[in-house]
């Protein structure tokens, strides 16, 4: 991956709130996301696909849902920056995190986005 491509991926908020979040939690639904972000199904699912489509991250289908998480073969010093990002503005999703944390562990956010 060449860096102009990742930080042109990652220059919209959503985009980048998105990556972080994953990288913070491993792996996270749409519903999830949609959840964190106060944001419409369309609008995140646009998104994410044009991270997958970027080899930013990768999507396993389960059942009628998709998981995102970071794609397996990001380089090193993607993920380096992805966790320096994270340790050095932890505000940047602070408030996104705590939407996550009040769905509860990850069966019951899965029951209550995702029936």
């Amino acid at each position: 991956m060449k860096p102009l491509t990742l930080f042109k991926s990652l220059a919209d908020d959503t985009r980048l709130k998105c990556v972080l979040l994953i990288k913070d939690q491993g792996e996270l639904c749409v519903c999830e996301l949609m959840e964190a972000l106060d944001q419409g199904q369309p609008k995140v699912s646009r998104n994410l696909a044009l991270l997958r489509n970027e080899s930013l991250l990768q999507s396993a289908k389960q059942g009628q849902w998709v998981y995102y998480s970071l794609h397996q073969d990001l380089p090193p010093w993607v993920s380096q920056l992805l966790e320096s990002t994270l340790k050095s503005a932890p505000e940047t999703i602070a408030t996104n995190l705590e939407k996550l944390e009040k769905m509860g562990d990850r069966p019951e956010r899965l029951s209550l986005c995702c029936d």
